[in-house]
């Protein structure tokens, strides 16, 4: 009899883990999709490396990104201080979040991501995956937690779906909604300027302003513009108008040394035209207003930066040399980037 019952037992089990087997989802393939790589464009930075953009990735990305559950009222999503028509930054001197609470900064735009070095105006976060949990928990802009965040999207079966598409299971995680985050806007390549076009000899030409622009610019912006990003990604003193804030200082804020004090990364000016108003906390209206100040004299400080304390606290510029500046800056500007339609290639 009890053998009888052993045989009987073992039957059963191997049924049952039969039919387990057969319940278990069928795995989804789930491609890395190839990073528009520039001509002349540093290489991508380490973190990309490790966390590779997939298919389904992106686009969980891409969802969370425009996602107001993210916030703590469901009002704001990354999108709405990143607006892609202004190159993913705002019209705003400051960023504006929840309830309308004022941010201390610019938001900056976010183009390129894949290959910087630092995020951020201080430079604070080295890693875009740790990126996305900032914003989530500070009270000006969503006012939130990760958990609160991961517990409405638990509740979502489209986001189930989608992860279960893009990390092999359902299971909604703070590492796998920062991960996905980071591949979207590692996706976010722009490099099809008219200075691109020009450069890749593509069948356009500068005009004589843009070109007269171009040499003016190479003398008096490229030391710190440099290179196909336009920024070579330091940070600088270079005499802006001071942030009235108690909280602000700069680079200082990370790195606690007097000799950082209002130093802020150096902004690529790709697409610059799209993003005003300019400066850490949108000081200056316009392009023009910038190269204004610059040429009337900047403020002085112990730690202004070299290239505007050997000229005596300015740049010096005509008014054509200005025109002929913005003129070339301009073709910097990637409309297709901009455009509502169009989305990072996925295929």
């Amino acid at each position: 009899m009890k053998k009888i019952l052993f045989v009987l037992s073992v039957f059963i089990l191997l049924i049952a883990c039969k039919s387990e087997e057969v319940d278990l989802p069928v795995p989804i393939d789930n491609p890395e999709v190839p990073l528009n790589l520039p001509m002349g464009f540093p290489k991508v930075n380490s973190s990309v490396l490790e966390n590779r953009p997939t298919k389904y990735g992106v686009q969980l990305g891409e969802k969370l990104f425009n996602e107001k559950r993210l916030s703590g009222n469901n009002t704001i999503s990354c999108a709405s201080c990143h607006n892609q028509s202004n190159a993913f930054a705002d019209n705003n001197p400051k960023a504006v979040g929840i309830y309308n609470r004022v941010g201390l900064r610019n938001t900056p735009p976010i183009q390129n991501l894949a290959f910087m070095e630092f995020y951020n105006w201080d430079g604070n976060i080295l890693e875009l995956e740790n990126q996305p949990l900032v914003p989530i928990i500070t009270h000006e802009e969503m006012n939130s937690s990760i958990l609160e965040v991961i517990g409405k999207l638990k509740e979502d079966k489209h986001y189930a779906d989608l992860f279960f598409k893009a990390f092999g299971d359902s299971e909604v995680t703070a590492e796998r909604i920062y991960k996905s985050i980071a591949q979207y806007a590692y996706m976010l390549v722009s490099a099809n300027s008219k200075y691109d076009r020009v450069k890749r000899k593509q069948g356009e030409k500068f005009t004589d302003s843009e070109a007269r622009g171009y040499a003016v610019f190479q003398l008096k912006c490229a030391n710190c513009h440099s290179g196909e990003l336009f920024t070579d990604q330091s940070f600088r003193n270079i005499g802006f108008p001071l942030n009235p804030s108690s909280e602000e200082a700069g680079r200082a804020r990370v790195t606690g040394k007097l000799e950082d004090y209002m130093a802020f990364r150096v902004p690529s000016l790709r697409n610059a035209e799209f993003t005003a108003p300019y400066g850490s906390f949108g000081q200056f209206p316009t392009l023009r207003a910038v190269l204004d100040y610059l040429d009337a004299g900047v403020e002085n400080a112990s730690n202004l930066d070299p290239v505007l304390k050997n000229k005596g606290n300015r740049i010096e510029m005509t008014e054509s040399e200005k025109l002929d500046i913005i003129s070339f800056i301009n073709t910097l500007s990637d409309k297709d980037f901009v455009a509502k339609e169009n989305k990072p290639s996925i295929e």
